[in-house]
């Protein structure tokens, strides 16, 4: 049965993208800690297939403020992916790069802003390589588009320009640790449908 929907994806087509969120995590979480010089672990993702309004409810309401990195897939794989990242994790990537802390409440000034992006760049980066050396698939992303609002304002962008592809989300949810710091991490993952067979078909799984 081809995909059609999101709906139309089973426990098995679930498992598979929870493995390509925990393999696509873990190289996320490898670029960081060459980055920031740092060890840092990676919890086991969850993965989940929800709705833009549930994901809004997992994270706290659509008041809660939220570092938004918007990226495009292009080439064989077609959607976009997004980063949210809670103002600690921000915090404390900014604090490691520029090494100094940085307050809570210190608003992101433009370094601070291109700072964010490429570390979101190459986290991403490494994470759509590592679907692409599973799958074989040729999968290019576009420089971030980087935010930093409430919630429900930032989800109504992709909810609004994807809204074509699906009301639904490829949700995973992780935690980054390094040293004394527990940073809850994101990812948004909405390849369009056609993509998702693609995915499936080359990892050899029936749909």
């Amino acid at each position: 049965m081809a995909l059609n929907t999101y709906d139309d994806l089973n426990d098995i087509h679930i498992d598979v993208l929870r493995e390509i969120g925990n393999i696509g995590s873990g190289n996320a979480a490898s670029a960081l800690a060459s980055m920031l010089a740092r060890q840092v672990s990676i919890s086991v993702p969850i993965v989940r297939i929800l709705d833009y309004e549930q994901v809004v409810e997992e994270l706290g309401g659509p008041e809660q403020m939220i570092v938004g990195l918007l990226l495009s897939l292009e080439g064989d794989v077609k959607g976009m992916i997004m980063f949210l990242l809670h103002q600690n994790f921000a915090n404390m990537t900014l604090s490691a790069l520029m090494g100094a802390d940085v307050p809570e409440d210190a608003e992101m000034d433009e370094m601070a802003y291109s700072a964010i992006q490429e570390v979101a760049n190459i986290m991403a980066a490494s994470f759509v390589n590592a679907i692409s050396e599973m799958t074989g698939l040729t999968i290019n992303i576009t420089v971030p588009s980087m935010c930093v609002d409430m919630l429900g304002a930032i989800l109504s962008v992709p909810a609004i320009h994807y809204a074509n592809i699906s009301d639904k989300i490829v949700f995973i949810q992780d935690e980054f640790s390094s040293q004394d710091l527990h940073a809850p991490n994101h990812v948004l993952l909405i390849p369009d449908v056609e993509s998702l067979g693609k995915i499936m078909t080359n990892l050899g799984i029936e749909l």
